[in-house]
């Protein structure tokens, strides 16, 4: 699997498999950045489930958006274990983090990036 950022996810061919992960503001500048992760190794038997793998995975990150925390739980559930368990460190952050924001939700403007904190 390789990460990448922002608009280089459009070069990326058809034929690739390309997923999109957490967009992030890191301080300084507070610019939003997404990223996207090309799966480059996909199990024969998950090969009939691809798109609908990616389908659901798209479907997370727009229940994420828009505080469907319980669609996210169970689009979690489902998703944990595919893509050769690659993304399953992706999904287990996330999941902590929606059960952070049922109990204490983000501001009204949350606009679903995550602030990167620098590391000293």
């Amino acid at each position: 699997m390789y990460i990448i950022f922002g608009d280089t996810a459009n070069q990326i061919p058809d034929s690739h498999t390309v997923l999109e992960l957490d967009t992030v503001r890191r301080p300084p500048d507070n610019i939003p950045v997404t990223a996207y992760c090309v799966i480059d190794k996909i199990p024969l038997q998950e090969f009939p489930v691809v798109e609908n793998n990616k389908q659901l995975h798209s479907e997370l990150m727009q229940h994420y958006r828009a505080r469907d925390w319980d669609q996210c739980g169970q689009a979690i559930q489902t998703l944990l274990g595919k893509w050769n368990c690659e993304l399953d460190s992706f999904y287990t952050d996330l999941g902590q983090r929606v059960e952070q924001y049922r109990s204490n939700p983000p501001p009204a403007d949350w606009d679903g990036t995550y602030l990167k904190l620098a590391h000293k």
